[in-house]
């Protein structure tokens, strides 16, 4: 069976971190890209980041670029997405998804003061 689990959301102050990891299993994690999204309260999904299976290739949406870094660890079965520099916009539960669509509960995060 196919499952992605994302941990690591929580309650950040503005301007702070937080690191997500999304642990794989069910399938050949290595041989998968892998993205993030998120969704806002009341707003549609919004993809963030991918990586390639090998993590050569890294893309970022233009609304988290320098602030976040997405990675991977194939001998883990783990995906991560670091946060820096973090805004109240961000606020969004964060979800993972491998390239069939398969996507994980996902972690909320809120950044508020």
């Amino acid at each position: 069976q196919v499952q992605l689990v994302e941990s690591g959301g929580g309650l950040v102050q503005p301007g702070g971190s937080l690191r997500l990891s999304c642990v794989a299993s069910g399938f050949t994690f290595s041989t998968h890209g892998m993205n993030w999204f998120r969704q806002a309260p009341g707003k549609g999904l919004e993809w963030v980041s991918a990586i390639s299976d090998s993590a050569i290739t890294t893309r970022y949406a233009d609304s988290v670029k320098g602030r976040f870094t997405i990675s991977r660890d194939n001998a883990k079965n783990t995906l991560y997405l670091q946060m820096n520099s973090l805004k109240p916009e961000d606020t969004a539960m964060y979800y993972c998804e491998n390239t069939r669509g398969v996507r994980g509960q996902g972690t909320q995060v809120i950044v508020s003061s």
